[in-house]
């Protein structure tokens, strides 16, 4: 992997298919047969996956050192300038094979563990939705992006804990869940302000 274009569309692959996958499903649930429901959410999580291991052989050859990938400004406020990019080092690679790798088993696993239940779709299409949360959390370069990342695997969270809703010991289970990612929330957002107040990045 000699030049950082190719690291630019590969990082950006990596969580944008398991998007396309929940997307899809998500749209289609009701009308997609499970067999296809399946093969598309598990195939997203397994090309991330291959993305994931190509990504990790280019940095090793290419000298590991970390690398940003920037691709635009999504927030511009005054003098602050936060990009929507990725940063890729020792850590976030190391993250991304156990979150795609494990990710892609949970997924094909799923197809047989859930075939007779109604909401299979829609089950998919919440884990699709959970890998790339996951992925953007590990993969962001800075505090809001990493947030965004965060919020996104609460909301998953609390979907597939009371995905069988009509169970009260489900709800419940989400509700308190809904209610810790909430207490999390308060404290990383306390933490990016006092980072931004006090080392003005």
């Amino acid at each position: 992997m000699a030049d950082s274009s190719q690291y630019t569309l590969i990082c950006l692959l990596i969580p944008l298919i398991p998007l396309i996958g929940f997307i899809i499903n998500g749209l289609g649930f009701r009308h997609l047969p499970k067999g296809s429901v399946g093969i598309i959410g598990s195939l997203a999580a397994i090309a991330s996956f291959v993305l994931s291991l190509v990504l990790f052989n280019g940095f090793l050859s290419g000298g590991s050192k970390p690398i940003t990938v920037s691709y635009f400004d999504w927030i511009s406020a005054g003098d602050l300038r936060i990009s929507f990019s990725f940063l890729i080092d020792q850590l976030s690679l190391l993250m991304l094979m156990i979150i795609t790798g494990v990710g892609s088993l949970i997924h094909i696993y799923s197809i047989g563990y859930m075939k007779h239940d109604e909401g299979f779709g829609k089950f998919f299409a919440f884990l699709n939705l959970f890998l790339f949360s996951m992925l953007l959390l590990v993969m962001g370069s800075n505090y809001p992006m990493m947030f965004i990342g965060w919020e996104g695997v609460g909301l998953c969270s609390f979907l597939l804990i009371g995905f069988w809703n009509k169970n009260p010991n489900y709800n419940l289970a989400a509700r308190k869940a809904f209610v810790m990612n909430r207490i999390g929330d308060l404290g990383f957002l306390l933490g990016i302000f006092m980072i931004f107040l006090h080392l003005e990045v």
